[in-house]
């Protein structure tokens, strides 16, 4: 006699998957996941402190060395080609061993390279040391955008990743008031020194308190138990054996650079790269150059209060703007910011920069002009992390901010030529010029973020 046939519906059921997308978006913005935002930020904050040291040490370092502002164009270009470098091993790195290794490495990297800048006594030397501080700062910023990005909730995303991005020129302010009297009284040398042991002490905060992201860790099934434990930090109610998706993500194979050409991405790929190249051309002119434009002028008392509020004005307006984005969407908030941008960039050719000068206009329309481009700048690490899929964020971004630094190349000669040939009204000629290609550059992105209302990019 033949066996009976097993029905169907009495085999034990599939355990349903774990979809991370649904935990991670109807989640509250809980303290795990604002540990992640601090520790990323704070790595962001130095990142910013960094970046900045040089600009301001310039000054000092010429009249030390006894050598013209245009000697250090080549040094300056360094530390961005390092910054092209990094950008794109970091990004690829993030994608393909994590961003938490990717991010504690970039910013030990940049400390141990910035304490041994301290130590040199010539142009070449320095070069190099940059040109290494150069790869560890590019590649914090995509990977901790990128997981700033991966644990926050969609409806706060775009604001999320903002506020941590900020902190760069958060932390450009922050090494403006350090070096306002550590540079007179104790010297570039010291003022590296600390630049570069903070870095140090913040990596190994990382090592013991930064998680890896969830959306790179569903990916990777070996890896499934510590996503579980990590989500459960999110949503204790979440079981601990998986299996475990991610429907919000399109099932792109490879992170890899050919990647970001792939599903209709060409066109957002080519003007993300565009609007990078030119924005960063922009605020890197502003980062190398304020302080050596204003002590030409001679106004050097004012020359790091001068960078501080270029600064501080694009701390508050990216903060403005990632709200502008949250409720009108990238498109009409970031477009319209890169016109007004440009526009009074052309109105500043006229300001008149004398030793004779008041001093709070000028401080207040760096400023304005800070808030404008920093507020670009900032905020389209939210429209890269929008733009690309999970398997190729880290890569989307890491290599969209690299192109971005060929402009910041070219700001090393561009800012020295236009203030050697026509003082400050060629410098803002320039600034204006960079600003309005971003505007159109960001004009030409298809997938921008919605808003919230009725003037969305879908809409436009």
């Amino acid at each position: 006699m033949l066996p009976h046939p097993i029905s169907l519906s009495s085999a034990p059921p599939a355990t349903a998957p774990v979809d991370i997308a649904h935990v991670i978006d109807e989640a509250p913005m809980g303290r795990y996941q604002r540990r992640v935002l601090f520790l990323t930020a704070f790595s962001v904050v130095i990142d910013g402190i960094d970046s900045q040291l040089l600009g301001i040490a310039i000054p000092v370092m010429m009249a030390e060395w006894l050598v013209s502002r245009t000697a250090f164009a080549p040094v300056l270009a360094a530390g961005f080609v390092g910054m092209m470098v990094g950008g794109a091993i970091a990004g690829l790195v993030g994608d393909r061993l994590g961003r938490r290794i990717a991010l504690i490495g970039s910013v030990l990297t940049f400390g141990i390279a910035t304490v041994s800048a301290s130590l040199v006594d010539g142009l070449i030397a320095l070069g190099m040391f940059r040109f290494v501080v150069g790869i560890g700062l590019q590649g914090a910023s995509p990977n901790a955008a990128t997981l700033v990005s991966e644990y926050a909730p969609l409806r706060n995303r775009a604001f999320a990743i903002t506020l941590t991005i900020v902190c760069v020129p958060a932390g450009a302010m922050l090494a403006g008031l350090i070096a306002i009297p550590v540079l007179p009284l104790l010297g570039w040398r010291v003022l590296f020194a600390v630049g570069g042991v903070i870095p140090l002490v913040v990596g190994i905060l990382l090592v013991r308190f930064l998680p890896e992201s969830p959306r790179y860790l569903v990916q990777r099934p070996a890896r499934w138990p510590e996503l579980s434990r990590i989500l459960r930090q999110i949503d204790p109610r979440i079981r601990a054996d998986g299996p475990f998706i991610d429907s919000a993500e399109a099932p792109i194979r490879q992170g890899s650079v050919a990647a970001l050409f792939a599903r209709g991405l060409s066109l957002d790929t080519c003007a993300l790269w565009s609007a990078f190249f030119f924005c960063l051309l922009a605020v890197y002119s502003g980062f190398n150059w304020l302080p050596s434009m204003l002590t030409q002028a001679g106004l050097g008392s004012i020359a790091n209060t001068g960078i501080t509020a270029y600064n501080l004005g694009g701390v508050v307006g990216a903060i403005f703007g990632a709200v502008a984005i949250k409720r009108f969407g990238s498109r009409l908030t970031m477009v319209t910011i890169a016109a007004l941008a440009s526009a009074i960039a052309l109105g500043m050719r006229s300001m008149t920069l004398s030793p004779l000068a008041p001093a709070l206009p000028i401080l207040v329309m760096l400023a304005l002009i800070g808030s404008l481009i920093n507020a670009v700048q900032v905020t389209m690490y939210a429209l890269g992390a929008h733009i690309y899929p999970t398997i190729a964020r880290s890569t989307g971004i890491g290599v969209a901010s690299s192109v971005g630094r060929v402009g910041a190349i070219l700001s090393t000669y561009a800012g020295a030529w236009a203030l050697e040939s026509g003082g400050s009204s060629a410098f803002f000629t320039l600034v204006a010029a960079a600003m309005l290609a971003v505007m159109l550059s960001l004009a030409a992105v298809r997938r921008h973020i919605p808003g919230t209302v009725g003037l969305t990019a879908a809409s436009l």
